[in-house]
């Protein structure tokens, strides 16, 4: 049976904030690991983007050609995922303001929610035990399933369709914290939710148009939705 409503979150900036330095760590490891080329993701403008654009922004800065970094792309990918398991910390204090009322609330009303996230997909799982959220999820498009956040989001619409937990007509929510977000939303004429509980305030995120604009998901109101 198809959901009430099918409800699409970020997650670093949205869900979790100050996460800690390991994915950062474990996808810069990944590539020296697998390349022997040291990178930085310091310099990297890493709000709002996929982890495997961030890896291809990091070898090029390290002077990587594009076919050496498509060539090591697959076993930096699997490697990062790797040592991000062994290495991430708790994450229950991490947890945005207002996200387990609202999780607890949508689960009540037997709504169907997603991940739509930058993150590679077991990085994405694992921050979600460690913060004690995935039991809340039904299904998640990861870094690893598309090229852009746009394509994410319509890759988990589409399997909540498949499942029969949604249906064409089913109303969606993507709730994020970046205009890249806002953007994927707009492209698959879904409703877009932005909190400023990541690196953008709200004034920047108004400039983008979301249809919602929250200074966190404590102001996030179930007759909204």
């Amino acid at each position: 049976m198809s959901a009430s409503i099918l409800v699409l979150f970020d997650i670093d900036g949205t869900l979790l904030r100050r996460a800690g330095p390991a994915h950062g760590q474990a996808l810069e490891d990944a590539v020296r690991l697998e390349t022997g080329v040291r990178v930085s993701i310091a310099t990297i403008p890493v709000f709002g983007m996929l982890d495997r654009d961030i890896l291809t922004l990091m070898m090029r800065e390290a002077g990587l050609g594009a076919r050496a970094i498509r060539a090591a792309m697959p076993a930096i990918v699997a490697r990062a995922q790797r040592l991000y398991h062994r290495r991430c910390p708790d994450l229950r204090q991490r947890v945005c303001p207002g996200v387990r009322p609202l999780l607890a609330k949508l689960g009540r009303r037997e709504a169907t929610l997603g991940l739509v996230t930058g993150n590679l997909s077991a990085i994405g799982w694992r921050k979600m035990r460690q913060a004690g959220l995935d039991h809340h999820f039904h299904l998640g498009a990861f870094a690893d399933m598309g090229s852009t956040r746009g394509m994410l989001a319509r890759l988990a619409a589409r399997e909540a369709r498949r499942a029969g937990w949604a249906t064409p007509k089913t109303p969606t929510y993507l709730i994020g914290d970046t205009a890249n977000d806002i953007q994927a939303a707009k492209e698959n004429n879904m409703v877009s939710i932005a909190v400023a509980t990541g690196h953008y305030g709200l004034d920047e995120l108004k400039q983008h148009q979301p249809d919602i604009l929250l200074e966190d998901l404590r102001q996030l109101r179930l007759e909204q939705l």
